[in-house]
């Protein structure tokens, strides 16, 4: 460690200020950088004049993961051919990381050349060591795309559950019909019949050829499947006619923007199993081998875990997951309910969650785990027994990542 170089490097979008220290903390940098390529090759200079000054022979840099701003200083470094012959170990912190780390300094104002050094000397003191060192260009390829997909998924979920609330005010039996309110048939009845009245009043062969047309013929019993719709449609509430042309006009307009986005979901589902090929395929095989953890949950999980030897226990890899829970104590008293930490990597959380889910449906173990927890509670059921079924599942994880074995 006395022969290392520690660099702090405090990320903004204009500018990066870098503070470098040694081991006696002794300041050997503190200077403001544009946040340009010029600004990289700059600090790649200053760093091997460092290196040489002082004769050290190691160099670790940190930078806070603030969004897409430090991802290409952080890949220019981390890639550099030149500091490559000094063992460059670039990482990219959580900003609580270095926010706790603060409070152990009494006072300190809180500015650029401040936040740098508190970088620098978080790497001096070796509180980086458990981390996963930066991977690189394709490391955060496969992470942009991913975590596009998550904000993809989230748009589609507002923008359905928007939806359903003007299905209700035009149609408030309609969630009574379908298994999936979005399907192709589901969302042709609610375009083409303007009212409720239209429905009733329509004749049950009409609608039941109609279902037929609309569902291509998927279902057994189309004349069934148009009773229940009337059916439907008499016990729903009626509205006064002057309200239903503005809730088609905002019904076309939701189910346009859903169908865009689930458009660009299958985009993005390509790409990332594109990007995935190659990049740490051991791993790749090895959660695809789970059943119900499909190819892109598995780019997901392997996007944000990077290297599984970062982490010493499966309880470490949930805590970076946010997958934990507080106890809530105080003398005799234990409360009942806790709640999760949700302090983690909230991408990650999203994919183990998203695996847990299609896990408890293709792995009776899972699936008896998950009905359990749910019976246990009267309230939260799915989300607690959810939560807990993901927290089973990186048990499961960790333990055939670290050791490299598939699932049998």
């Amino acid at each position: 460690m006395n022969h290392t170089l520690f660099i702090g490097i405090d990320v903004a979008k204009l500018s990066n200020h870098v503070y470098a220290l040694n081991l006696n903390r002794d300041r050997l940098l503190s200077v403001n950088i544009p946040n340009t390529q010029d600004g990289a090759n700059l600090i790649e200079t200053h760093i091997l004049k460092l290196l040489d000054k002082y004769h050290l022979s190691k160099v670790i840099v940190i930078l806070e993961s603030t969004g897409v701003y430090s991802g290409h200083v952080a890949t220019y470094l981390s890639a550099s051919k030149f500091l490559s012959v000094f063992e460059i170990r670039v990482y990219l912190i959580n900003p609580k990381i270095s926010k706790n780390y603060r409070k152990s300094f009494a006072d300190m104002d809180k500015t650029d050349p401040k936040d740098a050094y508190i970088l620098a000397d978080i790497a001096r003191v070796g509180r980086c060591d458990e981390l996963t060192p930066f991977k690189g260009a394709q490391r955060l390829a496969l992470e942009r795309l991913t975590r596009h997909r998550l904000h993809i998924a989230e748009k589609l979920s507002n923008e359905k559950v928007y939806a359903l609330n003007n299905v209700f005010l035009k149609f408030s039996n309609f969630e009574t019909i379908f298994s999936n309110n979005f399907g192709s048939t589901a969302v042709d009845l609610l375009l083409e019949y303007k009212t409720i009245d239209d429905i009733i009043d329509s004749s049950l062969e009409d609608l039941a050829d109609f279902v037929a047309k609309s569902s291509k013929n998927r279902f057994d019993n189309s004349l069934d499947i148009a009773a229940k719709i009337q059916k439907a449609a008499r016990d729903s509430y009626r509205l006064d006619k002057v309200s239903y042309d503005p809730i088609n006009t905002a019904l076309a307009s939701s189910i346009n923007v859903i169908k865009c986005y689930e458009h660009e979901m299958k985009d993005i589902d390509k790409a990332i199993l594109r990007q995935v090929a190659g990049f740490n395929h051991n791993h790749y095989q090895i959660l695809t081998s789970i059943p119900g953890i499909g190819k892109v949950y598995a780019a997901g999980i392997l996007a944000e875990i990077a290297d599984m030897s970062q982490f010493d226990s499966n309880d470490a890899l949930a805590k970076f997951a946010g997958i934990t829970w507080r106890k809530n104590q105080s003398g005799k008293f234990t409360a009942d309910e806790t709640y999760m930490t949700k302090t983690g990597n909230k991408y990650l959380r999203y994919f183990l969650i998203q695996a847990a889910n299609m896990a408890r449906i293709h792995m009776p173990e899972y699936r008896d785990f998950y009905q359990k927890k749910y019976d246990e509670v009267t309230t939260h059921q799915h989300k607690r027994a959810l939560a807990l079924t993901a927290r089973k599942l990186i048990r499961l994880i960790y333990g055939l990542l670290s050791t490299n074995r598939l699932y049998k």
